[in-house]
């Protein structure tokens, strides 16, 4: 572009601060990469091909967008503006998920945010591939290369067949679900959250005679009413109807009840100020609006290299 504007060598060095035969063999170079003439040259000028003419346009564009490109990486240094991209799980409910952007959008206006429904298995892999930037994953999980925030827990009730015995009951003894199936989401989506939620069932005296695999809220509920199963659901997360649905109802659970454990989770090292404020926003939607409390065991944490259970 220099070049092309001033029409000589010498000037266009002065103009970009270097020396003429760098910026004449860096021309050449260019020319040959493209394989096209970009000028002619001659012992008292320097004109421009039709070719070079062609392509002007094009390097201006892509000069400009260059400089757009690295001005948008210092605002997401400096976490002033840029896309953020950032996923969460399917259960939690629209309030939740409200709460949470309205925090997030107070902390950064001027951020992108490119929001991701996404289990947590999809959300580790992404998160690895440096395809997200922060996420909220369910525990148990592999979190080897991962920073995490505060650890919060939300306890599972029961979502059951109005007629059902145990549905008279003000709260449920996991128990007292003998003989129903139960719900869940597909293992492949938190494999160890899964087996985590079996183990604490059979624990609490309920193993179900089949596992089916649902998430979306209608197809959930048609599993109770036709097949006689129960699903686990948090508070926050139970339908809309609640005890106003005439078929279905929700009771919480007692007797060493199943949670679900979530954080905020990111690449060590990629927590930059924009990720933070996700995770903070996260983390305080969902105590408030999905009223989740600290995960706080009673016994020192010793974390495995390739799962969090507590030991």
């Amino acid at each position: 572009m220099a070049v092309a504007e001033e029409s000589h060598f010498g000037r266009a060095a002065a103009r970009l601060g270097m020396a003429q035969p760098p910026l004449s063999q860096r021309v050449r170079r260019l020319e040959r990469e493209l394989g096209v003439r970009l000028f002619e040259r001659t012992s008292r000028q320097v004109t421009i091909t039709e070719a070079g003419r062609l392509l002007l346009g094009e390097a201006r564009e892509l000069l400009a967008r260059s400089d757009a490109f690295l001005a948008t990486a210092r605002r997401v240094r400096d976490g002033e503006t840029g896309l953020l991209r950032a996923a969460l799980p399917p259960d939690l409910s629209g309030g939740t998920v409200a709460a949470l952007l309205a925090d997030f959008g107070r902390r950064h206006r001027g951020l992108e945010l490119e929001l991701h429904e996404l289990p947590t298995a999809q959300q580790l892999a992404r998160l690895a591939a440096h395809e997200l930037d922060v996420g909220v994953v369910h525990h148990p999980c592999d979190v080897s290369g991962l920073e995490l925030g505060p650890v919060l827990r939300r306890e599972l009730g029961v979502l059951l067949p109005r007629g059902a015995p145990a549905a008279g009951l003000d709260e449920v003894p996991l128990a007292a679900l003998t003989g129903h199936d139960l719900i869940l989401f597909p293992r492949a989506a938190a494999p160890a959250l899964y087996d985590d939620l079996l183990t604490t069932c059979a624990r609490g005296g309920f193993t179900p005679a089949a596992v089916r695999h649902g998430q979306g809220d209608a197809f959930v509920r048609g599993l109770v009413l036709s097949a006689g199963a129960v699903a686990l659901c948090p508070r926050d997360a139970r339908p809309p109807s609640g005890d106003a649905d005439p078929d279905v109802l929700w009771r919480p659970l007692t007797g060493g009840a199943p949670a679900l454990r979530h954080s905020a989770a990111w690449p060590r090292g990629r927590g930059d100020a924009a990720v933070l404020a996700f995770a903070e926003a996260a983390t305080h939607a969902l105590r408030t609006a999905a009223g989740a409390v600290p995960d706080a065991p009673s016994r020192p944490l010793h974390l495995r290299p390739a799962s969090e259970y507590w030991l």
